[in-house]
């Protein structure tokens, strides 16, 4: 375990000396906040896996970075590297269109960045990159897709795969795999969808069922010899009527498979009304951790570190009530020791559950 002198050493070098009260941190810079010594040690150590985790939501940035690797500063990676968070897994759904070109496109532009900062990214692509990340202190990054009609054949599963997408969620709305929680009428998956389902079992290419019908999320799971990943949504019991949380029974039924389900941080997601904050957040764990297993929680986030109401409309709310997205791992963390889970605990939701469960989806 690292040391409260240590944490403080750690936390001095990489954002300056931080304020000490009563065992108490000031992680970031120019910020009041204050984290237990305990908080702070759990970050450090975990290898912290958002598997909903977006680098930025300026999709416009995002391009400049992909097309132009070199306008990626150093501070962006500062900035990125600070947040806690370890690994990224920055997926995007492409809906319309030429969704096969919009898919190559993107992930040609992932590996563009990665490659061309080589001393900042890792792509994640096998079992070993997660600690080899960690260890040199690198932004892992793991690549998907929040839609598969970029499949237009099984052969396809292999070719992406080639490229180095480990992720694919089977639908974002309805496709030809299966229906999406936005259709007023899902059909579950279809035969073809089957097909995918196997196929990507078999070169090691994770399930995601985040946005998926209920029909179409049992048929998966059904369907899967592998675990099933919901990277990023919630517990419809707390949301009612949500079509984008998930129900107890199809939590359970995931969890059965080896999968883990990544709690969100997005507002509608977390709470039909009112005020909404991490507390709230922290409910959705408490509420799956004790129906499924604390195996099977992990963090998919969907948000990057600046939250989504500074691009829309102040009269359309995505952000959680009081809450800075920078320090959103630092602040879950905290809550996660508030709620008396313990470290190991705090630490299998932070990323073990992800990784573990990758590591048995992974053929290497």
């Amino acid at each position: 375990m690292i040391s409260r002198r240590s944490v403080l050493k750690g936390a001095a070098l990489s954002l300056g000396a931080p304020m000490i009260n009563r065992g108490r941190f000031s992680v970031f810079a120019r910020s009041e906040t204050e984290y237990s010594a305990r908080a702070v040690d759990l970050v450090r150590r975990s290898t912290v896996i958002d598997m909903l985790g977006l680098l930025t939501l300026d999709y416009r940035k995002l391009l400049v970075w992909e097309n132009h690797p070199g306008r990626f500063r150093q501070a962006d990676f500062v900035r990125l590297r600070d947040s806690g968070t370890t690994v990224f897994h920055p997926a995007v759904g492409y809906t319309a269109g030429d969704i096969y070109t919009e898919s190559m496109r993107d992930i040609t532009g992932w590996n563009a960045l990665i490659a061309a900062h080589g001393e900042q990214f890792q792509r994640i692509e096998r079992v070993a990159d997660f600690k080899q990340a960690k260890a040199l202190g690198k932004i892992g990054i793991l690549i998907g897709q929040q839609n598969s009609a970029h499949f237009r054949t099984v052969e396809d599963v292999d070719r992406f795969y080639e490229l180095g997408q480990r992720v694919s969620q089977l639908t974002y709305s309805g496709n030809r795999i299966g229906g999406g929680s936005s259709d007023p009428r899902d059909c579950g998956l279809s035969q073809y969808g089957v097909q995918i389902v196997e196929r990507m079992n078999e070169v090691g290419m994770a399930v995601d069922i985040s946005h998926c019908g209920d029909r179409t999320t049992m048929n998966a799971i059904e369907a899967s010899r592998k675990p099933v990943f919901v990277t990023h949504s919630n517990c419809r019991a707390l949301v009612p009527g949500s079509p984008r949380c998930k129900t107890d029974e199809a939590i359970k039924r995931m969890a059965a498979t080896g999968g883990v389900m990544g709690i969100t941080m997005v507002r509608s997601f977390v709470r039909a009304a009112g005020r909404v904050t991490m507390e709230h957040v922290l409910d959705h764990f408490d509420h799956l951790t004790k129906l499924a297993g604390v195996e099977h929680a992990g963090i998919g986030s969907d948000v990057d570190l600046d939250g989504r109401d500074i691009r829309v409309r102040p009269t359309r709310r995505f952000d959680l009530d009081g809450i800075d997205y920078a320090k959103k791992i630092y602040d879950l963390a905290e809550g996660l020791v508030s709620r008396n889970y313990s470290s190991r605990n705090i630490e299998l939701i932070l990323g073990g559950n992800f990784e573990r469960a990758l590591t048995e989806t992974w053929t290497v």
